[in-house]
């Protein structure tokens, strides 16, 4: 007597997961790996003052080059998730940053090919934008498929703080490489880290068969193993999906007004700060405060508490107590005060990735990747939308309290949502009750 079919798809799915050793290497590989990613995507704003110097820049100008990533970025989210289900995240992931470091490494010599450097330098962007988009929702895909429901939370926690790890790199080294041998050696620096990282990867950890295979599934689009189709219809009329995307989009929405706004906040407030301090030492707090939310959550879930509890627990702390830092932000005239509010809001917005980020591969591990896709494209768009809007409220109102106002309005909006729909069970997505 066979097995029914879901116990053997579980059966299956178990023994596609790492070991404990594997499980170790593949989350410090990907941790760094998350930290060139943001090395590469904020060298253009650290070196942007200097390359408008050369080039001759005014801020529109420049402001074209910096927000032309995001055009990129908002494109290939749903692509990468696709992709990352049907040949595997880590193939996803290596391809994709031995593109985007290559570009990084060959941006100063795009910047001098002709006289028309801002068309280059935006071309060369998008160009990077279009490649990182596909970072996550592979990472996704990858750590829904290979790491157990119990250690979800923690090794995507420690993964994600690459990203403040990066931010950290590239603007302490970048900033000393700036200053000493000039704009196009942050690049180098940022591309050659990358590159390197790729052949370990290459090299130590995945075989050449299953990355030649790979390579020809996207050039022939030839059939995979996986199931190729995505039970869209299916997908979307579960209320928790919907409150899944609604969350996830006012966690990067909040996010990107935040990144992008608090350092003219302080600047502006307390122009005679030092920013080496308000740059620093809110993604300072936000490393160990990642790594605390996902040992937190993984816990709480070994000590018997329910999943959807624990999911809720990190938003609340994600998107509700964050929010409340960002809205007294908008009310002190201290600067350590408004430091501590701004450190607490950033720290605690890492919590989202044992809540959202997580509950989302929770609902559908099997589609994980595009599932996370469609949500963090609805994220960038919100975020350049909610920062545009932020910039039009400081010119109306004339008070830094309206933006900090918005943040707390959209997390509030985020989380609510989730807690009344949110939940944890896997989305039944078996061929019988698909509707396509």
């Amino acid at each position: 007597m066979q097995p029914p079919a879901d116990e053997a798809r579980r059966d299956g799915a178990e023994d596609a997961q790492w070991s404990r050793p594997e499980g170790q290497v593949w989350t410090g590989t990907l941790l760094l790996g998350t930290c060139l990613l943001y090395c590469a995507r904020v060298s253009m704003p650290v070196c942007a003052a200097a390359m408008s110097q050369d080039f001759g820049w005014n801020k529109k100008e420049a402001g074209v080059v910096l927000s032309s990533f995001f055009w990129g970025y908002c494109l290939t989210q749903v692509v990468g998730g696709h992709l990352g289900d049907r040949i595997g995240g880590e193939k996803v992931i290596l391809l994709s940053a031995s593109a985007w470091g290559f570009i990084t490494a060959a941006t100063p010599l795009l910047a001098h090919l002709g006289s028309a450097h801002l068309a280059f330098m935006t071309f060369s962007r998008i160009l990077t934008g279009l490649l990182q988009g596909v970072y996550f929702p592979a990472l996704t895909s990858l750590l829904s498929q290979k790491v157990r429901e119990s250690e979800r939370a923690f090794t995507y926690s420690t993964v994600g703080a690459g990203s403040q790890f990066g931010t950290l790199v590239t603007g302490a080294v970048g900033s000393l490489l700036l200053d000493w041998y000039g704009w196009p050696s942050v690049f180098y620096f940022s591309g050659g880290l990358t590159l390197l990282w790729v052949w370990y990867v290459y090299k130590c950890l995945l075989s050449e068969r299953d990355l030649i295979l790979a390579l020809g599934v996207l050039a022939q689009g030839l059939p995979v193993s996986r199931p190729t189709k995505v039970p869209w219809r299916q997908l979307f009329r579960k209320p928790a999906v919907w409150a899944a995307v609604t969350s996830q989009l006012s966690a990067a929405c909040s996010f990107f007004i935040l990144l992008c706004w608090l350092p003219t906040f302080f600047e502006e407030t307390f122009p005679s700060s030092k920013g080496w301090v308000f740059n620093v030492v809110p993604w300072l707090v936000a490393i160990p405060a990642s790594l605390l939310s996902g040992l937190l959550s993984d816990h709480l879930i070994n000590q018997g508490y329910r999943t959807i509890s624990v999911r809720k627990f990190m938003q609340v702390m994600g998107l509700g107590l964050s929010g409340v830092f960002a809205l007294c932000l908008g009310h002190t005239s201290s600067f350590c005060t408004s430091v501590v509010f701004a450190s607490a809001s950033i720290g605690l917005q890492t919590f989202n990735h044992s809540g959202i980020s997580v509950n989302i591969q929770d609902l559908a591990p099997s589609c994980a990747g595009f599932l996370f896709g469609v949500a963090n494209t609805a994220g960038a768009l919100a975020g350049v939308v909610g920062v545009c809007l932020g910039g039009y409220l400081i010119e109306t109102t004339g008070s830094w309290a309206s933006v900090f106002n918005l943040v707390a309005a959209v997390s509030s909006l985020g989380l609510c949502i989730f807690l009344v729909f949110g939940k944890a069970q896997r989305v039944d997505l078996s061929p019988a009750h698909e509707d396509l």
